[in-house]
């Protein structure tokens, strides 16, 4: 094989890896640790689910709010405050990781993904 070759299968690595890892300046919990925050009811968190509509109507964790991750845009996250934490889930944990990071990149300060989404939840 060329250097071409290992170049691209590089690239790619590179690219499946930086789609997996959690964003930086993201707090990871568990559903188990997300059972807890539900306890506490504390008015400073927001609770998003970025699943679609059909999925959230399907099974859904009450106290969250439904947006669809192809709905998060300025319109949509105006309703949200950038001071408290919001806390991310979706069906496995990935379209909820790539919330976080676009959350991330709109000013939110304190965002939170929930490892292995609702299809972790046992409640």
């Amino acid at each position: 094989m060329d250097y071409g070759g290992y170049i691209l299968i590089g690239l790619v690595a590179v690219f499946l890896l930086l789609r997996i890892l959690p964003t930086k300046g993201v707090k990871q919990i568990t559903t188990a640790d997300l059972s807890k925050e539900l306890q506490q009811k504390q008015k400073q968190k927001q609770f998003i689910d970025v699943r679609t509509p059909a999925e959230f109507k399907a099974r859904y964790i009450s106290g969250f709010q439904n947006i669809p991750l192809h709905q998060l845009n300025n319109k949509t996250i105006n309703k949200l405050s950038k001071k408290e934490e919001v806390i991310v889930l979706c069906q496995s944990g990935m379209r909820s990781n790539k919330a976080c990071k676009t959350l991330k990149k709109m000013g939110f300060e304190k965002v939170t993904n929930v490892r292995g989404g609702i299809s972790q939840w046992n409640n």
